[in-house]
């Protein structure tokens, strides 16, 4: 008999009581995801797997959960690893002790910077974890033409070989909407090769006919909605609406009332970015159902879309490639549990994966590595950064959402800082100069590496010589976040790998954060998450302008556009 033939001998022996089950909990409230309700029984676990859930049958252990509700493990519908700031091993020790028990990842940040390497990191970390770690493969290397990345044009020949490996899922984001609608032989490439596989899609603001010309592609879901309309009119048109709360774009108070029994099916959640203060502070998925239930949502359909609906969307809920099924508790499906003290709060008590008690795992740090510095730009002077002056067009930032307004101002208008980005991948090219609304009042400059999403170093500030420091700093680290002041850092995350990550705890991360938030208050920024705010202002997908390292981008014409307002 195989390893496999052996393994579900002894799971049906012991779902028939004939030998002892690893794990029992009795006394439990459990999550019916079937029938949306909540049921009285025992659960009892074999070789990670639940195998009954009848009264009767005996375990190794037991945990009484004493009339405590128990739902399934949470599923991230879609996750950057990269804007967790962590690498997988330090990102499940931030998530997994908080319910999230599968992750359905887009790696596409290291990918834009590192190629068919950075989607591989991700591959081979998923094989190490305690978490489910499931890899979309990136669909936009680059995002579009008019950006310079590191890794040059990923097509599908270059994803065809990892489509092999047993944690890759399907295609992930296609953003160049614009490529779809046209027919674009290197988009349609992909969307053909991935045939039979979940497609994701990212369309914001995306309607009417173009929007089922989209769905017509064959991609089936989308967390980019942020009004509760395009989010109504994609389920209409039978594309799933994953609500995101990330660190910057929130969109569950417009989308939160979408979220109904009948609409389960097809709702879920995820963070998309969210960084490891906020995981600290407010939490990841436990913290998105916590909120949901307080506007209105009924408990047992938000815990149903934060698991059986996005893995039966994914084909986790079925038989699945690299893994058992997920996102129910019924014999059969992966023991991947949460002990709640609380329904309406999401108050964890403890976590199960994969039939193992979370809090009793040696979970890995981050492996030791040497990590080459991916920052190669030389810093030009400070002259460099500074852009034309007169009435130009200024791009306006929305708190707390990744959409941007336009403005037509003075370059010298109250509130108007500068912004450049500057190509960092080793081409040589002079930064792209452009001005910004929406950092208040700020003094000193503010620099990421963090530049979605071909990540080139993205600076605002209010004098150029500030700016070119701030810049320097993140070159000399190998990328991250720095504040500056008078020509002087006054704080700084490395983030080595890629320019994207920390090796890191997650914990000292979370200070290091603290410690940037503070000083960009000190240097005048209102913003609550000036960082990841900064890292979206080069991102040309999303409407409806912005700054990329080749100059200001017309979104919404998909263009390029001279900052100097006719």
């Amino acid at each position: 008999m195989s390893a496999l033939g052996e393994t579900l001998r002894r799971r049906l022996r012991a779902a028939q009581g004939h030998e002892g089950s690893d794990l029992i909990i009795k006394n439990a409230r459990l999550l019916d995801v079937f029938s949306c309700t909540f049921v009285e029984g025992d659960i009892a676990v074999k070789d990670g797997v639940v195998v009954g859930l009848a009264p009767g049958l005996e375990g190794k252990r037991t945990i009484d959960a004493k009339g405590a509700h128990v739902v399934p493990g949470f599923i991230d519908a879609h996750v950057h690893l990269e804007s967790s700031l962590l690498v997988p091993e330090t990102f499940q020790r931030a998530v997994l002790p908080r319910g999230t028990t599968t992750a359905i990842c887009d790696p596409h940040e290291l990918a834009n910077v590192l190629g068919v390497p950075g989607i591989r990191f991700f591959l081979e970390g998923a094989t190490r974890l305690a978490l489910d770690l499931r890899v979309m493969l990136s669909s936009c290397v680059p995002a579009t033409e008019f950006e310079t990345n590191g890794a040059g044009i990923l097509d599908a020949r270059a994803l065809a070989p990892l489509l092999d490996h047993d944690r890759a899922l399907g295609l992930a984001e296609v953003m160049n909407v614009p490529g779809v609608l046209s027919a674009d032989a290197l988009v349609l490439d992909k969307i053909v090769a991935f045939d039979g596989r979940p497609l994701d899609g990212h369309a914001p603001l995306v309607r009417g006919q173009a929007l089922s010309a989209y769905a017509c592609a064959g991609i089936t879901s989308c967390h980019e909605s942020s009004e509760l309309g395009e989010a109504q009119e994609k389920l209409k048109n039978g594309i799933a609406v994953w609500i995101r709360e990330g660190s910057v774009a929130k969109d569950l108070d417009a989308l939160a009332p979408l979220l109904t029994l009948e609409t389960s099916t097809s709702v879920g959640f995820c963070t998309d970015d969210r960084n490891p203060l906020d995981i600290a502070r407010e939490g990841h998925l436990d913290h998105l159902l916590r909120s949901a239930i307080a506007k209105g949502v009924k408990a047992e359909v938000a815990y149903r879309a934060a698991s059986w609906t996005v893995a039966r969307h994914y084909g986790l809920a079925g038989p699945s490639r690299g893994g058992l099924r997920v996102g129910a508790i019924a014999p059969g499906y992966r023991a991947d549990l949460v002990i709640l003290d609380d329904l309406a709060t999401c108050a964890v008590r403890e976590v199960v994966a994969g039939g193992a008690i979370v809090s009793e795992l040696a979970m890995p740090k981050a492996p030791a590595t040497e990590v080459p510095n991916t920052i190669r730009a030389t810093i030009p002077e400070a002259t460099a950064f500074e852009g034309p002056k007169g009435t130009v067009h200024v791009i306006g930032v929305r708190q707390g959402r990744i959409l941007t307004d336009r403005h037509v101002l003075a370059s010298d208008a109250p509130g108007v800082r500068r912004l450049s980005v500057l190509e960092r991948h080793g081409h040589g090219h002079p930064p792209a100069n452009g001005y910004v609304l929406g950092f208040g009042d700020l003094e000193g400059a503010i620099a990421s590496s963090v530049g979605h999403d071909s990540h080139n170093l993205v600076v605002v500030g209010k004098d150029a010589s500030d700016m070119r420091v701030a810049l320097g700093a993140l070159r000399a680290c190998g990328g991250g976040f720095c504040v500056v002041k008078g020509g002087n850092v006054i704080a700084r995350l490395a983030l080595p790998l890629g320019g994207l990550m920390s090796l890191d705890d997650p914990e000292a991360i979370a200070h290091t954060l603290e410690e940037l938030h503070a000083a960009s208050r000190a240097v005048g920024c209102p913003l609550p998450e000036p960082f990841l705010q900064l890292a979206f202002l080069s991102l040309p997908v999303i409407p409806s302008l912005k700054l990329t390292d080749r100059g200001l981008m017309d979104v919404d014409a998909f263009r390029l556009i001279d900052v100097r307002a006719a």
